[in-house]
């Protein structure tokens, strides 16, 4: 049976060896309740242990000062392998499946404009939380998806991750257990549209396939030139955009606000949606909307350093037509 926030403050009379830092037992149990985190009891001083590992590595990172900041956030009790097997699920490896013949062409006398915002646009939905299924991808979909259909349209609609996760199978997705966002707009465009959150809720678990009313339609996809961020700029000045990361180490887990340049790879991992870019003190980003909620990053946004692919953004970009 688990337990409640209120056992774990049982941890303040065990033995001094294995709490000696109380300024790291009360931030724990802080942690604990705010976050209405429940445990077996067995289990506590495992994620107390992990919990001061990660807030001891935020402490090393922000007093560096690299531009980007890091937090305590609701994943603070996780390891990053934990942390990654749960939150992800970006499947490149069937990458190969959707990117053809769809290639991203600049519209004809397009002026790239020196920032954008869809958000304040009123193109994208607020932050959602994809939980610990594997359905970035999904939200991914979603997003860019909600956005199009926005700017074609003039109505903002939010529409069902979880019938992604359901039923774009054929297409090459797994659910909770990854995808990849082009399989979703083909899904889409199949099925001749999807439904509304309101019609199909998120559930955070795969499910079996259900029918609901189509909301929002979508008529094609295009793919940006791997690599290009020019041609990545030429894009989400039409409307927002699916990226793929490679989501790596604690200064992603921890991000908090700032331009992120930390150390990551190419070897991607997680769908997000590019909605945006600008400059911020002298440096250029890339604005991207995640999928773990509004608790963690910038109200569950994160910049990007723009200019050097950072975490492969550019690599595994694509948006829907409509």
């Amino acid at each position: 049976m688990m337990k409640n926030v209120a056992l774990v403050a049982t941890i303040a009379v065990v033995g001094a060896s294995k709490f000696e830092d109380l300024k790291a037992q009360n931030d724990f149990q802080a942690f604990v309740k705010k976050y209405n985190k429940k445990y077996e009891m067995e289990e506590v001083f495992a994620r107390f242990s992990t919990f001061k590992a990660n807030t001891a590595a935020i402490a090393q990172h922000d007093a560096v000062k690299e531009g980007y900041t890091m937090a305590v956030n609701e994943f603070a009790d996780l390891s990053w392998d934990e942390f990654s097997a749960m939150y992800k699920g970006y499947n490149h490896r069937q990458s190969s499946f959707a990117r053809s013949n769809n290639a991203h062409v600049a519209p004809a006398g397009q002026v790239i404009a020196d920032s954008v915002d869809w958000v304040a646009k009123g193109a994208v939905t607020p932050v959602k939380d994809q939980g610990q299924c594997g359905s970035c991808w999904a939200f991914s979909t979603t997003g860019s998806t909600e956005g199009a259909v926005q700017i074609k349209t003039g109505k903002l609609t939010s529409v069902s991750e979880q019938q992604l996760v359901d039923c774009a199978g054929a297409e090459g997705n797994q659910g909770c257990n990854g995808g990849l966002m082009d399989n979703g707009f083909e899904y889409i465009i199949k099925n001749g549209g999807i439904g509304s959150e309101a019609s199909y809720g998120y559930t955070a678990k795969d499910g079996s396939c259900k029918t609901v009313a189509s909301v929002s339609t979508i008529s094609g996809y295009k793919d940006v030139k791997v690599g290009d961020e020019a041609d990545l700029m030429s894009a989400v000045n039409i409307g927002p955009v699916s990226v793929a990361i490679e989501a790596d180490q604690s200064g992603f887990q921890f991000y908090s606000g700032g331009v992120f340049s930390g150390s990551c790879g190419k070897q991607l991992d997680h769908g997000v949606l590019l909605v945006g870019y600008g400059t911020d003190s002298g440096k250029d980003y890339w604005r991207i909307k995640n999928s773990w909620g509004a608790s963690w990053g910038d109200s569950g946004y994160i910049n990007f350093v723009r200019g050097q692919d950072q975490c492969g953004l550019a690599d595994s970009a694509s948006y829907p037509t409509v």
